[in-house]
């Protein structure tokens, strides 16, 4: 009886922190970055924004030559604030007047997963949902926490394992949703694939 080889996995995700939570969990997955124009998708809701993005980033890598075979895993990732769809701010401005918004609120961090399997041509998909708590930062502090350039490459404007960790009060759900990927939804993505997550852990290093 001999062990089948370890199934491939691409994150179509140019994000480090989705990558390093998927390593952390003992994943070892390649990246591809899909190109999807995120301005050009349009949806009702935040929430079905963000599975709408999701699997347009998984579909487009899945369809590339090179993925094949893979489970291919794409993900997006937007903040519900009063309804609206708050992705990554488009400068400074934005971002400083954003913060100025959240303070002493709470919004709901919605992201949408994605898992195509190239083999069998099915896809599976699902939003998870964290509630935001943020503290009061004072302008201060904001200034200087745009000033690091860090709120403009995240949705929302924000980072739980960040600079602006010290601006959070607290969260209702899964933190590693807010990070960027909820490894408890994708574990249960894999399964509806007939995929166990052990299945794809990569070799412990001796």
């Amino acid at each position: 009886m001999t062990d089948q080889p370890r199934r491939r996995l691409i994150l179509a995700s140019q994000s480090p922190a989705r990558l390093n939570l998927l390593r952390q969990a003992g994943l070892a997955p390649e990246v591809i970055v899909s190109g999807v124009d995120e301005d050009a998708v349009t949806a009702p809701t935040p929430a079905e924004l963000a599975l709408a993005l999701a699997e347009a980033k998984a579909s487009v890598v899945a369809a590339l030559p090179q993925a094949a075979p893979a489970l291919v895993i794409g993900c997006d990732s937007v903040l519900d604030l009063d309804g609206q769809a708050l992705g990554k701010p488009a400068d400074a401005e934005e971002a400083t007047a954003r913060w100025k918004a959240m303070r002493g609120r709470a919004g709901t961090l919605q992201t949408g997963h994605c898992v195509y399997d190239t083999t069998s041509g099915r896809y599976v998909s699902g939003v998870a949902s964290t509630v935001v708590r943020f503290g009061e930062p004072t302008d201060a502090e904001i200034a200087a926490y745009v000033a690091s350039g860090e709120p403009l490459y995240v949705a929302g404007a924000f980072t739980l394992d960040g600079r602006s960790a010290p601006f959070i009060e607290g969260i209702d759900g899964d933190h590693g949703n807010v990070i960027g990927l909820s490894l408890p939804l994708l574990r249960r993505l894999l399964a509806e694939l007939g995929v166990g997550i052990t299945e794809l852990w990569a070799p412990a290093e001796a």
